[in-house]
């Protein structure tokens, strides 16, 4: 059992990995250079607990509209709140996007 857990769990990764290779290459060139590889972790693991909140997740199932602009809001707030940084909503909207695009593959 234990082998199979560590497999999802470097799928899981690999996964995860290929989604912020594909965001920093989305990201225009002004808005890239504001971002660490690992502010980009770290907002997918963000908006991933907004999707939670929002009920998203439970709806895997059926097409769902996500409001990026409240999610970006909201990955900021959390940011600062984590102690993260601070960071401008226009600029995560873009991590968001592309987060979107990456999933719609």
């Amino acid at each position: 059992m234990s082998d199979i857990q560590i497999s999802e769990e470097m799928l899981f990764a690999e996964e995860e990995h290929r989604t912020v290779q594909y965001i920093r290459n989305y990201l225009p060139q002004e808005v890239k250079e504001k971002f660490s590889e690992d502010d980009i972790y770290y907002f997918l693991d963000a908006f991933v607990e907004y999707c939670e909140q929002k009920g998203i997740m439970d709806n895997e199932d059926e097409e769902t509209d996500i409001d990026i602009d409240e999610a970006a809001q909201f990955m900021c707030d959390l940011a600062k709140k984590e102690n993260q940084g601070v960071f401008e909503p226009e600029d995560v909207r873009w991590v968001v996007d592309g987060q979107l695009e990456f999933w719609e593959q």
